[in-house]
């Protein structure tokens, strides 16, 4: 039996419109709204990450590589997407303090059951930093899983960068749809 997940990564309002927002994130929220609707009816297990700092985010490591402060938690930039979040309120979420995050792969194999063989799909924000992080260590986890992830439902922090992660992650036997 096989068990498939979609894992929708970061779709906050800090990366869609907000103080880390582009336009290439914007440009991905209706694909990503249709992607998680298909996976919802066709009775995939749907599971949000959800990029979560505290008010001293600006004292730690990563915001002193990234001095811009970013879904502090229970802020509107924290939140899930508006038109997401009506679609997500009943899947696992998973809060995260940096790029990935090390309980995914237990969330995932918890809710796999008894699969003989799980699939794996990534869609969200951004491709070069946090989908390629969690990508990564899924395809660490569950070395062999089929894991994906779609491309027109993820925006990098530049096109460039989104392109580059892409290459990156199809050297690791991540398909890339």
């Amino acid at each position: 039996m096989n068990k498939r997940f979609l894992i929708v990564v970061d779709m906050q309002n800090d990366f869609i419109d907000g103080s880390l927002g582009t336009d290439e994130a914007r440009a991905v929220v209706p694909a990503v709204v249709r992607r998680v609707r298909d996976a919802l009816a066709a009775g995939e297990t749907v599971v949000a990450t959800l990029d979560t700092h505290g008010r001293d985010y600006m004292k730690t490591r990563e915001g002193k590589y990234l001095p811009v402060p970013h879904c502090i938690k229970d802020t509107r930039g924290w939140r899930l997407s508006d038109a997401l979040e009506p679609l997500l309120e009943s899947c696992e979420k998973v809060e995260k303090p940096s790029f990935a995050t090390m309980r995914l792969p237990g969330i995932i194999e918890g809710l796999a059951g008894n699969a003989d063989q799980i699939e794996i799909e990534l869609i969200g924000l951004c491709t070069d930093i946090c989908v390629v992080s969690n990508a990564l260590l899924l395809k660490a986890a569950f070395p062999e899983a089929n894991i994906a992830v779609r491309r027109n439902c993820c925006a990098g922090v530049t096109p460039e960068k989104h392109e580059a992660a892409l290459l990156t992650m199809a050297s690791c036997q991540i398909d890339i749809l």
